[in-house]
C-alpha cells in the first residue's frame, strides 16, 4: 500500500534530518582539527564527545523512516 502525502512528508524529513546530522558532524570534526591545532585541546575533545554520540540518533531517524515506509509508523492528526 502506497504511503499517504502525510507520511510520504514524514519520512522524508527524518531521512532529511539524519542526513543533516551527518554532514554536520564532517563539518564539526574539522573544527574540532581547528580548536586542537590552535591550542584549545580540551575544547576540540568535548566537541568530539557530543559528535560521537550523532551516529547513533542518525541511525534512529533512519530506522524510524524505515518504520514509516512499512507503515508501522504513521501521521494522524491530532485531535
Amino acid at each position: 500500500m502506497p504511503l499517504t502525502k502525510p507520511n510520504q512528508q514524514l519520512r522524508r524529513d527524518l531521512k532529511e534530518v539524519a542526513a543533516l546530522l551527518k554532514w554536520s558532524g564532517v563539518d564539526l570534526t574539522g573544527m574540532t582539527v581547528r580548536l586542537s591545532e590552535s591550542g584549545l585541546e580540551a575544547e576540540a575533545r568535548e566537541l568530539l564527545k557530543i559528535v560521537a554520540s550523532f551516529p547513533d540518533a542518525e541511525d534512529k531517524l533512519v530506522a524510524y523512516a524505515a518504520e514509516v515506509q512499512i507503515g508501522l509508523v504513521t501521521r494522524v492528526k491530532a485531535e
